[in-house]
């Protein structure tokens, strides 16, 4: 099916695209500057029933700091899904069994909202 406007086909395919670098900072930071881009509230049309038109891409994710003793206080549950399989890990041995690149994926998407759009904003963030 053909557009009715000739100018349709360049305007529906134009995404916005941010780069944040993540080189000394903090990783709550980043992640909560990435969680707000993703959401749309930078744009100016924002609606919260709506994925943005925008794609976020964050480099030097190996820079990212991790303050303080997290990496041994902080826990992650694992589980396995059979009866008493929860297991908690922490920061520290996610970080060297996962890698960074999973950790800051699984703390932006604990900070967008728990719906059917949360799987279309984390497509729109790239790490590398």
């Amino acid at each position: 099916m053909a557009a009715k406007w000739p100018w349709w086909n360049s305007y529906k395919n134009i995404m916005k695209k941010y780069t944040i670098n993540a080189r000394n900072k903090s990783l709550g930071r980043v992640a909560s500057e990435a969680a707000a881009i993703l959401r749309g509230k930078k744009e100016v049309d924002f609606r919260d029933n709506r994925v943005a038109d925008v794609q976020v891409n964050v480099v030097n994710i190996d820079e990212i700091i991790v303050t303080g003793r997290k990496t041994e206080q902080k826990t992650h549950k694992k589980y396995s899904g059979y009866p008493g399989g929860l297991k908690f890990i922490s920061l520290g041995k996610v970080l060297k069994e996962k890698g960074r690149p999973y950790v800051f994926k699984k703390v932006v998407l604990g900070m967008l909202p728990k719906n059917k759009l949360q799987k279309q904003m984390i497509k729109n963030l790239i790490i590398k």
